[in-house]
Order: structure tokens, then C-alpha cells, then sequence
């Protein structure tokens, strides 16, 4: 895994998953509550992304059933995808610390209003 920020479905890919294993629907509503309803993931999308980081060993099937005969997987971080999200969320921390650091010592540009 290279050391650039995470795009951001798979951030929150990863971040619905980090608190407990969920399926492919749950995945949907939990990406659109994590970004407050600004993202919406498509299932072609969701399932694509979902191939990717199984192959980069981000993710694992946790377990697999029938519902309505159809096949539902659920999904859960692996000990590398748990990793990396946490290095993603102090990278984010640091940045948006620094951005309030300078923030709060600068004066805003004359004619631009809050």
C-alpha cells in the first residue's frame, strides 16, 4: 500500500466497517450516514471497491449465508486494513489541527466575510 491519502469512498469504506462487520446494503447506509448524506455509493461502485480491497488485504469475508436466496456476504477489517484507516485518521488529524492552528492566528482578507 502506498503512502497517498485514501480516496475518499474507500475511507469510508473502511471507516463503516471499523466498528463492526456489515454487508453490502449496510455498507450503503452506512456510508451515507458517515458523510451525512453527501455520498451516496452505487452498488456497482460499492462492489467494485469492495473486490479492490479485498485483494489488497484491506478486508475480509467475515462470513457468507443465503437470505432469500441470494448470497450475502459481510465484510470486516482486516489487522492491515484497521492499520491503515488508523494511520489515515491521524494523517487527517494532523492536517486538520494545523489548518485550525493557522486558522486561528490569521486575520481574514478585507472584504471577505464569515
Amino acid at each position: 500500500m502506498t503512502e497517498r491519502a485514501l480516496q475518499e469512498p474507500t475511507l469510508l469504506l473502511l471507516t463503516a466497517l471499523a466498528d463492526a462487520p456489515r454487508h453490502g446494503y449496510a455498507l450503503i447506509q452506512e456510508v451515507d450516514a458517515i458523510s451525512g448524506g453527501r455520498v451516496k455509493m452505487r452498488t456497482g461502485t460499492l462492489y467494485g471497491a469492495l473486490d479492490r480491497l479485498l485483494q489488497q488485504g484491506l478486508i475480509e469475508v467475515a462470513a457468507e449465508e443465503v437470505v432469500d436466496g441470494r448470497a450475502r456476504r459481510t465484510y470486516a477489517l482486516t489487522g492491515g486494513g484497521r492499520a491503515l484507516l488508523a494511520a489515515e485518521a491521524e494523517r487527517l488529524r494532523s492536517v486538520a489541527a494545523e489548518a485550525q492552528r493557522r486558522l486561528g492566528g490569521a486575520t481574514a482578507p478585507r472584504g471577505a466575510t464569515a
